[in-house]
């Protein structure tokens, strides 16, 4: 229900053609007003960073049970899960979580992975040219992570199938949903049946959790939810942040010049590549009671659209936001979340994605596009399907 004053858009931002470029779609919104209503699907948009940002960290207001995603009957299928749980619930998970993911767990791999994203990275430029997506940004992260949640090889080929399905439904019931719910469901049972205790390499993630499960930290059916999150948390979005790094570079030569002179710039260029095209462009929260946002009443019980994505290109909190600047270190940009839902799997998307440009780095004079990119469209997730380059070697002086 709306009243005269009540912000209103039509804007689909699930259409093909939205999901493909949503940056003008975005602006529309940001205008139209800071809460929007959206009439096709009766839910609400936040589309400025301000209230993304505060409402993301609001959790008793906009609540996440039953609610990260837009159709209430998938909603089902999600509860008890890491993204579809609050305080404290949500507490208990994401500690588990944590023991592997948190900074100073991660400290101790860095090593490794560097070495691996050299050794991958090596490989690929003694060819010239290749494609970024499939032989560079989905193989790097789905090797680090299996290999680190002790994953049989037999389980492998199917993650990332599991992975963008999982992803899509999130969105209304449009075709790319349906056509992914059964998908989901059952890679996901056989991918948890693959990863029983018995089958997972000792000494992994997924074992830490069965060992957690045996304390009674969780229960032990939290362990195959947890998995799932391992499987989801770091993949995607490490993928499609390498493979728009990638793609923006090889637009930006200039940019890659800097870097290349400025190594220092390594770790703002990589948080400008999440904020510039933000792999998770949006989750939904349901409000818990009436919010009022500039002046606007958003209804208990109403489903918000946070709208990462534009929320990243807001001009209220970004100079320029439609500009590519590898100096601009946006590190309170909301491409990874923010509050007690931030991507568990940040760190592990930071320390693999920043491997990954450094051993370029090392190796690579300049990135060409040998192509033009081919968009994958996905209901939440921003990423590129193909993009194939050249390089230019050289090492750095």
């Amino acid at each position: 229900m709306t009243t005269a004053a009540t912000p209103v858009s039509d804007v689909d931002i699930f259409a093909d053609d939205v999901l493909t470029d949503p940056y003008a779609a975005y602006a529309v919104l940001r205008e139209t007003g800071a809460a929007v209503y959206l009439e096709r699907y009766d839910c609400w948009a936040l589309p400025r960073y301000e209230h993304v940002r505060a409402a993301l960290r609001d959790h008793e207001r906009f609540s996440s049970v039953d609610s990260v995603g837009y159709e209430p009957s998938l909603n089902e299928r999600r509860r008890g899960g890491v993204l579809a749980t609050d305080p404290p619930e949500h507490e208990v998970l994401r500690a588990v979580l944590s023991e592997s993911l948190a900074p100073r767990a991660l400290a101790g791999l860095r090593d490794g992975i560097a070495r691996r994203a050299t050794e991958l990275v090596e490989s690929v430029v003694a060819r010239g040219s290749f494609d970024v997506v499939s032989d560079l940004a989905r193989v790097f992260p789905l090797t680090v992570v299996a290999d680190l949640i002790g994953m049989p090889l037999r389980a492998r080929d199917e993650v990332l199938v599991f992975a963008d399905a999982f992803f899509n439904t999130f969105g209304p019931l449009n075709e790319r949903t349906t056509a992914s719910v059964q998908v989901s469901d059952r890679l996901l049972e056989e991918l948890i049946s693959m990863m029983n205790r018995d089958n997972l390499v000792p000494g992994g993630w997924g074992e830490a959790l069965y060992q957690a499960a045996d304390r009674g930290v969780i229960e032990e059916h939290q362990v195959g939810r947890l998995l799932r999150a391992y499987l989801v948390a770091s993949m995607d979005t490490t993928i499609n942040a390498i493979s728009s790094a990638l793609w923006l570079f090889a637009e930006h030569p200039a940019a890659w010049t800097a870097l290349r002179s400025d190594r220092t710039l390594l770790r703002s260029a990589f948080e400008e590549v999440v904020r510039f095209e933000s792999p998770v462009q949006v989750f939904f929260r349901r409000t818990t009671r009436p919010v009022e946002i500039d002046g606007v009443t958003i209804p208990p019980q109403a489903q918000v659209a946070m709208l990462f994505g534009s929320a990243n290109r807001d001009p209220r909190k970004w100079p320029e936001p439609d500009t590519f600047d590898v100096g601009r270190a946006p590190m309170d940009h909301v491409g990874f979340g923010s509050g007690v839902h931030a991507c568990a799997g940040q760190g592990l998307a930071r320390v693999e994605g920043n491997a990954i440009l450094s051993a370029l780095l090392d190796h690579v004079e300049a990135i060409h596009l040998a192509g033009p990119p081919r968009r994958h469209l996905n209901n939440v997730i921003r990423g590129l399907e193909s993009l194939p380059v050249t390089v230019t070697t050289g090492a750095l002086s």
